[in-house]
């Protein structure tokens, strides 16, 4: 099959979340078993300062704008890699979606519209190119007007639409609506209507890939059932119900090249499950770089992620007094809210020796802690499906996580009335709250302490195959399957 990736994010040209890897894994993975795979990509300006030469293959006008679509290969996968070049919507400073103090630029729907209306434009062969996917796959709200689109025509690719976080939902005033000029109707279906893309009085650019699209997917089964409900559905979990068997959760996978504890080279000592005790080198050294005293046997426990409400940091800053009488050491690499950066300096100031954090995000560095840990916290409120939980484990490090979405789908807990780990991975607690948090954690100090118990549960995370292979054959059987239906 010819499959079309449209996406807003691809590592590791732009990123800004799990979206971006997932562009980069995914459609690899897909080409591994045949496919033919290419990707669509806006050429914002710092990406295109990364790619180098790249060719006009197709041009077109879209809002009055000029448009080239130029081709390049991505990176050295022999991929095509196609990027939408309108420079008055993407070649700017910033980021994806905002500038540089993360204000969201105020013409979103615009470039978003264009990049939608080139995307289905390719997708209709409409380019003059000589390729033609059978189905494109779109993601997050970004691409929303993809299937809305391809929807108003009978002979048209298939569309999947997979949702990465349903709290972002692409929402603008109806006076955007009218500046993109959509069709009045979509199978005889009014667009400004609730039963298209008007949501509460504002355009949604996620209900027309929910309501338009074959198909809708989740990036896991957990979060899939999640989103069903009021507490998780953010407005959409009636529409979600009412998609029957259209809707589903594919997990997500890893890239188990860049992430193999065996060959990184940006950990101090490599291991594997037969030389385990050489990740006590990457401990002691991690615990240096962050300026914490090695002397004596505790259970070191690190956090890697966004510092925000979704990911759980308020509980973890409500949870410290607590946390911190407990045998353990916290390290934690990340950035985000301003109020929860100055709260954690305000910790490291209270609990040097306990406590060290490194404000921003580095690549390597992240590998280091998820090496160099002994459990990996993930307290998220919500997570659709998370990537550092499955690192954490390839690395023999022990995650302990809220258990919702797809941290519940890819962590096995250690029961608290079981006295051997079985095929247990780490530790889930279910209620959000500073007991539960702290009842994990210590149920972790506990574990750690059994020696033999501990080294059950790295192994045994080590041994799980969180590959893309398998994701990427759960996406190929469903677009042959709404390829029969279209």
């Amino acid at each position: 099959m010819n499959i079309l990736f449209a996406c807003s994010e691809l590592h590791p040209l732009i990123k800004t979340g799990g979206l971006a890897d997932v562009a980069c894994y995914l459609p690899q993975a897909l080409q591994r078993t045949g496919q033919s795979v290419r990707i669509i990509l806006p050429a914002y300006a710092s990406v295109m300062a990364k790619v180098g030469a790249a060719q006009r293959v197709a041009t077109c006008t879209v809002y009055g704008h000029a448009v080239e679509v130029l081709e390049t290969t991505f990176e050295d996968t022999g991929m095509i890699l196609y990027l939408v070049d309108c420079p008055a919507m993407f070649g700017r400073g910033g980021g994806p979606y905002g500038d540089d103090s993360d204000n969201d630029w105020p013409d979103n729907a615009q470039r978003f519209g264009l990049f939608c209306e080139v995307v289905a434009e390719l997708a209709l062969n409409r380019l003059g190119l000589t390729w033609q996917p059978d189905t494109v796959h779109c993601n997050d709200w970004q691409t929303g007007l993809v299937p809305v689109l391809l929807a108003a025509h009978t002979s048209r690719p298939g569309s999947v639409f997979t949702i990465h976080n349903l709290a972002y939902q692409g929402l603008f005033p109806q006076a955007e609506f009218d500046k993109l000029a959509l069709p009045a109707t979509v199978r005889n279906m009014p667009l400004w209507d609730f039963r298209g893309l008007e949501f509460h009085s504002q355009l949604s650019f996620i209900k027309g890939g929910i309501v338009f699209s074959d198909a809708v997917n989740t990036v896991s089964p957990g979060y899939a059932q999640e989103v069903l409900t009021p507490e998780f559905g953010c407005g959409l979990g009636g529409l979600l119900r009412h998609c029957g068997k259209r809707f589903s959760g594919i997990l997500n996978g890893i890239d188990t090249g860049d992430w193999d504890p065996a060959t990184d080279t940006a950990i101090i000592a490599s291991y594997d499950q037969h030389s385990l005790a050489d990740k006590q080198k990457n401990k002691r050294a991690l615990m240096i770089d962050f300026n914490l005293p090695t002397n004596g046997e505790v259970l070191l426990l690190g956090m890697v992620s966004r510092l925000t409400e979704q990911k759980g940091i308020d509980l973890l800053l409500d949870s410290l007094p607590l946390l911190l009488k407990l045998p353990v050491k916290l390290v934690v690499l990340g950035s985000g809210d301003s109020v929860y950066e100055k709260a954690l300096q305000e910790h490291v100031a209270q609990y040097p020796a306990q406590i060290s954090i490194r404000l921003g995000f580095d690549e390597a560095l992240a590998h280091s802690v998820i090496a160099g840990v002994d459990a990996l916290l993930i307290p998220s409120r919500y997570e659709p499906c998370g990537l550092t939980q499955m690192y954490s484990q390839r690395y023999g490090t022990v995650p302990i996580a809220h258990g919702v979405g797809g941290l519940q789908d890819t962590i096995v807990d250690v029961g608290e009335l079981s006295p051997w780990p079985g095929k247990s991975t780490g530790l889930l607690f279910h209620d959000f709250t500073v007991t539960a948090f702290i009842g994990a954690v210590s149920r972790a100090v506990d574990s750690h302490s059994k020696r033999n118990q501990w080294r059950h549960l790295q192994l045994t995370g080590m041994g799980k195959d969180f590959s893309w292979a398998v994701s990427a054959r759960e996406y190929v059987d469903l677009y042959r399957a709404i390829g029969k239906e279209i």
